[in-house]
């Protein structure tokens, strides 16, 4: 049967710990330091489990690395130009954290402060629910943000990860999880192939951050309509792929209707191992682990990167009275 196992019983402190497990065996163990997923175990084609996300085996070691492994991230997911932005009128300085500009929340972002863990089991799976309040001036944003992040496992192989934020004060909210996948187990992903449900996507500076205008992806090597090889044109002369030393963009998600809608598929040929994402999301960041020989790589649902300085692009301001609300489902699954 499914089940969650919250291993301490505040689930409030650094190295509370929590296990969901589904009725066909998966596994996702976290902590509440993050809301980190520190592993999470699936079969292969012939039923072997495997871990498909890295992780450390302390706490300390994800206390000292910078590469934010299966973490929360917020308050604002992805880089903010400059560090500031304005909201009716008013200027405001955030944390700046990659050089000039704010990434993924700041030095204290989402990926290093402590949830509270509330732990549930349904018909159908077992989840976690995440809560923490970021308080005003948290980073430089404005006004108290209380946050609920789910995690649910389901008896569908699917992780179900869904987002609720509230604000006393007007400020952009862009939230993510940023786990990063190797559907092996070991060795890098440059051998998977990747589909993206994505025409175009949004070109980067120098610095990493969008242009302000969007790009088609055809006849580039930012072509994931079909399942292509990771590694297939990653060392392409491209400017785009120089500035990202890699893949590091977001994509422009084909969307035909609100709600979920698929946004990627991974196949990992030798194992047989997918992932499929859906996402309610506009936008997919793909990483392809870069500063890690591309040990992982991560699908990054999220509103576009410096959105609050872009106005041609879907606005991330969330005011009193109004919920921020998202959802993303990693399903995971065998080829034959």
């Amino acid at each position: 049967p499914s089940r969650t196992d919250a291993v301490a019983a505040g689930a409030g402190g650094p190295e509370d710990a929590f296990t969901l497990t589904n009725a066909h065996g998966l596994e996702l163990r976290g902590v509440t330091y993050g809301g980190i997923i520190v592993s999470l175990s699936v079969p292969d084609r012939d039923g072997r489990m495997a871990d498909v996300v890295l992780g450390h085996d302390s706490l300390a070691e994800y206390v000292s690395d910078s590469s934010y492994f299966g973490a929360i991230i917020g308050r604002f997911a992805n880089r903010i130009a400059g560090a500031r932005f304005t909201v009716d009128g008013k200027s405001y300085r955030l944390t700046a954290n990659d050089g000039p500009n704010h990434l993924h929340g700041g030095r204290i972002g989402f990926d290093r402060v402590v949830w509270r863990a509330a732990p549930f089991n349904i018909d159908q799976g077992a989840g976690v629910e995440l809560s923490y309040t970021s308080p005003d001036g948290e980073e430089g944003y404005p006004g108290n943000l209380d946050t609920r992040v789910t995690y649910t496992l389901t008896d569908r192989n699917e992780l179900v990860v869904d987002y609720l934020a509230t604000t006393d004060r007007a400020s952009p909210v862009n939230l993510t999880q940023h786990s990063y996948f190797n559907l092996a187990g070991a060795g890098d992903v440059l051998g998977h192939l990747l589909q993206i449900n994505a025409d175009l996507m949004t070109p980067v500076d120098e610095n990493l951050i969008p242009t302000g205008r969007v790009a088609p992806v055809a006849g580039t090597p930012f072509d994931f309509r079909s399942l292509t090889g990771i590694g297939a044109r990653i060392a392409t002369d491209d400017e785009q792929l120089r500035r990202g030393r890699g893949y590091d963009h977001n994509f422009v998600l084909n969307r035909g209707e609100s709600g979920l809608v698929h946004a990627a598929q991974v196949v990992e040929p030798t194992s047989g191992r997918t992932l499929d994402v859906h996402t309610t999301e506009p936008g997919l960041q793909f990483y392809s682990g870069n500063h890690l020989h591309h040990a992982g790589l991560c699908l990054e649902s999220q509103h576009y990167p410096d959105s609050p300085n872009q106005p041609g692009f879907h606005s991330t301001l969330l005011r009193p009275g109004v919920e921020y609300r998202s959802r993303t489902v990693f399903a995971f699954g065998v080829t034959g």
